[in-house]
């Protein structure tokens, strides 16, 4: 068992949910504990343009105040989906680069642990896509001093013209050196419509034994808990609410009690109207997971 794995499973489930945080940070830790989290993930800005809101150094003080009593570990910040390091043209490169710097800098100063990010789309060469999101990581957030949040690249389903497997993820942190900064975040939904069948305990061990030999289970640091409305190996990206998509509750039942995935940070991302419905999903997978 690794350090890292350790660390994940100190405290027993961690369970959230993406959490908006327009109304301030303390009240996205009021939101958390209505719902039973103690964890969350929020977008770092627009998750469809390029506005970031700023946090003042007030309300950071009072959020670490706040944080540390309710216990919310850990904190995941999520890149907007605008962001695409792999895309050839300039403009998109440059917006990569910035906000991938700028957020980076903006998740560490309210201490949060992970920054998430899609690796993006390729333009004509696939390999030539990879290359330039290697480059992109390495200009843009290598280059800052630690500490800071590691960065997680997330598993994608495969549309079109997407990066995200773990064979490419493997290319990717090969690339940059194998980078203790850098890990992976997994996406339930994504991998099932990839073609990983989560369904049963052995669909689930066969997904995290080829993650330990791809990537290494130390460098997986999350998991995005999310059903799927899209079939296994369809390859579209179709979010559904837990127990009601093509996963089901027993899907989701064999992820949460894998000694493996059980031992990661859970965040859902569902197809909610409303944040406090998270907290019945939330409710389910407890009791969905046989520990609870």
């Amino acid at each position: 068992m690794t350090a890292a794995y350790q660390e994940q499973n100190r405290a027993g489930l961690r369970l959230g949910a993406h959490l908006s945080i327009a109304k301030g940070l303390p009240r996205a830790a009021a939101m958390a504990a209505a719902i039973g989290a103690n964890t969350f993930q929020y977008f770092t800005r627009n998750p469809r343009g390029g506005a970031a809101r700023e946090i003042p150094a007030d309300e950071i003080t009072a959020w670490r105040e706040v944080r540390d009593r309710a216990d919310l570990y850990p904190i995941a910040g999520h890149l907007p989906y605008t962001v695409n390091p792999g895309a050839a043209g300039a403009r998109q490169q440059e917006f990569a680069r910035l906000v991938l710097h700028d957020d980076t800098l903006r998740v560490a100063a309210i201490g949060g642990e992970y920054l998430v990010t899609h690796p993006g789309h390729y333009d004509g060469d696939r390999e030539a896509g990879l290359a330039r999101i290697i480059q992109v990581i390495k200009e843009s957030y290598l280059s800052i001093p630690e500490p800071g949040p590691t960065l997680l690249l997330e598993t994608m389903a495969g549309q079109g013209k997407e990066i995200g497997s773990l064979d490419d993820l493997h290319y990717i942190l090969a690339g940059l050196g194998w980078p203790a900064r850098v890990g992976v975040c997994l996406d339930s939904a994504h991998l099932f419509a990839a073609g990983w069948d989560l369904r049963t305990p052995a669909g689930c061990r066969e997904l995290v034994q080829a993650v330990a030999d791809k990537i290494g289970l130390e460098r997986v640091r999350a998991m995005h808990l999310n059903d799927s409305a899209a079939p296994l190996g369809s390859r579209r990206d179709r979010h559904a609410n837990i127990g009601r998509g093509e996963l089901g509750e027993e899907g989701i039942a064999a992820i949460v009690n894998n000694p493996f995935l059980s031992s990661l940070p859970l965040l859902l991302e569902t197809t909610v109207s409303h944040y406090s419905e998270y907290g019945e999903e939330i409710a389910l997978v407890k009791k969905l997971h046989s520990c609870e």
